[in-house]
């Protein structure tokens, strides 16, 4: 079982910048893909990025390509997500995920476990 926690969300003003991370334990972490995801109220929760258990293999959705970027330090089990120009549409709850699945995928029923979610919210 692993438990997953992210931390890093708070509010900030468009045009800046945050980091989140996400700490995993109770599992072989280097052994998973990780995923961020993000749900806005009233709306479904989406794929944000994702990094691939092995290669390092990024995959990020278009709006945030370009100024989001994922990474992993497997020595630490912990994932991030740096991310850059925040606009208010980026505001949502932000939650990081693990799938045994070894390339990326972008359906949150892919994924096993997850976090309970960071709020990031952009003013404009």
């Amino acid at each position: 079982q692993v438990q997953l926690v992210e931390s890093g969300g708070e509010l900030v003003q468009a045009g800046g910048s945050l980091r989140l991370s996400c700490t995993a334990s109770g599992g072989t972490f280097s052994s998973y893909t990780m995923g961020w995801f993000r749900q806005a109220p009233g709306k479904e929760r989406e794929f944000v990025a994702g990094i691939r258990w092995t290669g390092g293999m990024t995959y990020y959705a278009d709006p945030v390509k370009g100024r989001f970027t994922i990474s992993r330090d497997n020595a630490k089990n912990t994932v991030y997500l740096r991310m850059l120009s925040l606009k208010p549409e980026d505001t949502a709850v932000y939650y990081c995920a693990a799938s045994r699945i070894v390339d990326v995928t972008t359906t949150p029923q892919t994924y096993t476990y997850w976090g309970q979610g960071t709020q990031v919210t952009i003013s404009s």
